[in-house]
């Protein structure tokens, strides 16, 4: 039930806090635990656990500023809107695009996970399936469709942890040394490598961009953002240590790197889990990301930022048909002509230019009186040039 204190909204506010987090965490737990540690181990060698801290940081001091953003206007759009509420239309339409992108070029790179990992030498039409499959289901409803995700994040976790077991017993220790794994050839490498890994946190932010479905946002949109940051900020740093500890003991780390560091150290049964688990999480993620990506076009169309033809909402479903059908699309049409590595690279650039506006629009928040005041307001300033520097390392490095 809708609280009587809620603001007004087209779409049903049907979102609590468990389904809030359920959502930050599916997104998150997706495609970048599964995907990224081959070109990030690439770049950054013995120091990917730093890429991952990095990375965590710039995503926190992001999660800061947009959750103070979202209490304070919880509606569709996320920073589109906030950035039009603080800054001007420019900033709003900016974050808009960007976020159409870099988040359709996630959706992309979420879909060639699962076809990487399920049939590799028919990624791409595995990745059509997959994309048709989530459209389905989130036009049944946004409820409905956090359920599934719920689902499928708890044996993805499962699964994680079984692998994190598995390696403390049968992989050595010599990797903690960083002798095996050269390190970043220089701090730009480093900090592309952070700027790939960035991607994985990003998933918060669909928390943000439902703010019209949620119940009580201004206490369940931060809430929720913190939650789900610290549980998957916890698994990164666990796996990128399986990552690092398993290239120095030799093993071959390749796009599909948990599946082939499971067949090395659990067999074909581990392996089997692994590759159901990276179906499961990359599929919660397109569920999000299909979600997140048609409310902010929805949001834009109502606004009169795109064509009005997409702010439509289905009758029954109360859902914002038309925009999501059109997400689904864009990832389609990126399947179709990118790579992997490419669409990971383009979402990164996107979403922390994303970021950036959020950064700008926190800081025509007020300041609140003492310390915590203080440090509220530096929040932006420290984050938006992590998300200037990370960037450019990402196009100086390439």
């Amino acid at each position: 039930m809708t609280a009587a204190t809620d603001p007004p909204s087209r779409l049903a506010r049907s979102l609590g806090l468990r389904d809030a987090v359920t959502i930050g965490v599916s997104a998150m737990i997706g495609t970048g635990v599964f995907a990224v540690w081959q070109p990030a181990l690439d770049r950054a060698g013995s120091w990917l656990i730093a890429a991952v801290l990095i990375a965590a940081v710039v995503a926190a001091l992001n999660a800061t500023s947009t959750a103070r953003l979202a209490a304070r206007h919880p509606e569709a759009g996320g920073v589109y809107a906030y950035g039009r509420i603080r800054v001007n239309r420019f900033a709003g339409v900016l974050a808009g695009v960007v976020f159409l992108i870099g988040k359709t070029a996630s959706a992309s790179a979420a879909a060639l996970t699962i076809g990487l990992y399920v049939w590799p030498e028919q990624s791409r039409v595995v990745a059509f399936v997959a994309i048709v499959a989530v459209l389905a289901l989130n036009l049944r409803g946004v409820v409905r469709s956090t359920r599934v995700a719920g689902v499928m994040v708890g044996v993805v976790v499962l699964v994680l942890a079984a692998l994190a077991i598995m390696a403390i017993l049968r992989l050595s220790t010599g990797g903690l040394s960083g002798e095996a794994v050269p390190g970043p050839s220089s701090a730009t490498s480093l900090l592309a490598a952070s700027a790939l890994i960035f991607v994985a946190f990003a998933g918060y932010a669909r928390i943000t961009v439902l703010g019209e479905e949620v119940r009580d946002p201004v206490r369940v949109i931060p809430l929720a953002v913190a939650i789900s940051f610290a549980i998957v900020a916890s698994v990164y740093v666990v796996i990128a240590l399986v990552v690092w500890v398993a290239a120095a003991d030799g093993y071959a780390i390749g796009p599909a790197a948990l599946s082939d560091i499971a067949a090395a150290i659990g067999g074909e049964g581990l392996a089997g889990a692994v590759v159901v688990a990276a179906v499961l999480a990359a599929g919660a993620v397109l569920l999000s990301l299909i979600a997140g990506v048609g409310r902010t076009f929805f949001a834009m169309a109502d606004r009169g930022d795109a064509p009005r033809y997409f702010a439509a909402v289905s009758a029954q479903r109360r859902v914002p048909h038309r925009a999501e059908i059109a997400a689904a699309v864009g990832a389609g049409a990126l399947v179709a002509v990118g790579g992997l590595t490419l669409a990971l690279a383009v979402s990164a650039a996107m979403i922390l230019t994303y970021y950036a506006v959020a950064h700008v629009s926190a800081l025509r928040i007020e300041r609140r009186p003492g310390l915590g005041g203080w440090l509220l307001a530096g929040t932006p300033v420290v984050g938006l040039a992590g998300c200037v520097v990370l960037v450019a390392s990402l196009a100086v490095s390439g």
